[in-house]
């Protein structure tokens, strides 16, 4: 039954929630504006941003947000598997929403870009060396350091193309 209340003007002002603010809805989180907000960068984020970049998208938006707030806020997204802590190098950590499905990432040791990849030959050896041992594989990660080559001598990898644009 649908309700019968019209929208109040916070309401009607308020945009659709992004897909990280519906995951924290669908796992009980209680949704303050500035999780909100936070929810947000998050979802618009098209790289792996770490703590203190969140804090520095989120406060062009709400001056009124403190860095603690983005701490405190990215431990219990974490805590609820809404966010995977990665560790790209660099001495910080970053942040990968869940969502986005599983893939890799590749990591430009020189610039600290990451791109998200997907490899069909990979998933397939890792599949066979699970079996190999005994193992069911329920799950892997794979992360890669390298440096770009010379544009004329780079190979393409096999399969479909890396998703997106590189992600920093």
């Amino acid at each position: 039954m649908q309700s019968s209340h019209a929208p109040t003007r916070a309401e009607a002002d308020r945009p659709d929630p992004s897909r990280i603010e519906r995951l924290c809805i669908e796992r009980g989180l209680k949704m303050t504006g500035q999780r909100r907000l936070i929810a947000r960068v998050l979802s618009e984020a098209e790289d792996h941003p770490d703590v203190e970049e969140l804090y520095r998208r989120a406060v062009t938006l709400d001056a009124r947000i403190s860095v603690a707030t983005v701490y405190r806020t990215v431990r219990l997204l974490e805590e609820k598997g809404i966010v995977e802590r990665r560790d790209f190098g660099g001495g910080r950590a970053r942040y990968d929403p869940t969502d986005r499905g599983h893939h890799h990432h590749l990591i430009d040791v020189d610039t600290g870009s990451v791109m998200e990849f997907e490899d069909p030959e990979h998933e397939k050896l890792a599949q066979a060396i699970a079996r190999r041992l005994g193992f069911t594989l329920v799950g892997q990660r794979l992360e890669l350091f390298g440096r770009r080559a010379p544009a004329e001598t780079a190979p393409r990898l096999p399969g479909p193309a890396p998703r997106g644009k590189p992600r920093g």
